[in-house]
């Protein structure tokens, strides 16, 4: 097998591995009893207090794909919502399967459908991810501020730096502009290719100081991240035993989460454990807590895998119309 195609496998297999290796280790460290217990109330979730809660998700979805528009404008593009959505779902989608190709399609598919370059698109779903960011740090530090002591012991527990990934990013953004510093005047085809397409990132991430709208792009930001917030809050209505789980936990909770999604494809099996994790350190039942976090994640993952699936199907047909 060839080592490009074998590290392909490695970045799939292996957070898929961690995730269930997390999920074995719950399973040996919880009684009969509590196992009975997680799964009485994984099946007696009400379902009305779910559905309002994947509610709140796909309007985080649909906010996400009507903010993209206020980045690809200063580009002198029109992006469609009826293109920017399913681009977005589909992006969730293969992001179950390998790790962070869900960015990668979203651009591919406008640069397919509407003719946006690539690098171009790439680089305003960066400047999308960094205003993410900024709004993680802010809810981190809240919380932070809040409950420090727990938030560092899940952090060690289960090997989360969030610090090392905002630094990666900041190394990653500098050693790029540099390089294209450096190569500017190059007369390497090879070079002059990988200065091109880097200059074509930079272009897509600079459309975010040059929007006219940045106030709508703010406000639909924020609305994103009150929409993530108001999926957890509204979830533990839903688990029997949950409903008085205070607003600190929660926010704990929703901060370690956050994290422990990225580690494994979809955040399966690692997800459901750290939200128990969290609400177990205020004396909440593991088998209620996990339960609350793999009710959230599953129908989360559920409504993403359908739309997801959709809007493949879906793109080629506004294609056709085009």
């Amino acid at each position: 097998m060839p080592r490009k195609k074998y590290l392909k496998y490695l970045k799939t297999i292996l957070p898929l591995f961690l995730g269930v290796f997390f999920v074995y280790l719950s399973y040996l460290h919880s009684t009969p009893q509590e196992r009975q217990a997680l799964y009485e109330n994984i099946l007696e979730a009400k379902i009305g207090y779910v559905l309002l809660s994947v509610s709140f998700g796909v309007l985080s979805h649909a906010s996400r794909a009507y903010r993209w528009k206020f980045l690809i404008e200063p580009l002198g593009h029109k992006l469609p919502f009826k293109l920017s959505f399913p681009a977005v779902m589909s992006g969730y989608l293969a992001n179950l399967g390998v790790p962070r190709s869900g960015e990668v399609l979203r651009a591919a598919t406008v640069a397919s459908y509407k003719k946006i370059p690539f690098e171009t698109s790439l680089g305003t779903i960066i400047s999308e991810r960094v205003a993410d960011l900024i709004m993680l740090f802010l809810v981190v530090s809240f919380t932070f501020f809040l409950q420090s002591e727990q938030l560092i012991f899940l952090f060690n527990r289960f090997e989360i730096n969030p610090f090392i990934g905002l630094l990666a990013l900041a190394i990653l953004i500098s050693g790029g502009v540099l390089f294209l510093r450096i190569i500017k005047r190059t007369k390497n085809k090879w070079l002059s290719k990988l200065r091109d397409f880097g200059q074509g990132i930079l272009l897509g991430m600079k459309s975010i100081l040059r929007m006219e709208k940045r106030g709508w792009f703010l406000f639909h930001t924020i609305f994103i991240w009150a929409m993530y917030i108001s999926m957890f809050f509204v979830m533990k209505y839903a688990i029997y035993g949950a409903e008085d789980i205070p607003a600190n936990v929660i926010m704990l909770a929703f901060v370690v989460g956050s994290f422990a999604i990225t580690l494994s494809n979809g955040g399966i099996g690692i997800y459901p454990i750290a939200i128990g994790s969290a609400m177990f350190l205020y004396g909440i039942p593991r088998e209620t807590g996990e339960a609350f976090g793999w009710v959230l994640w599953g129908s989360q993952t559920l409504v993403n895998i359908i739309l997801g699936s959709l809007s493949l199907f879906l793109l080629p047909i506004f294609q056709n119309k085009n």
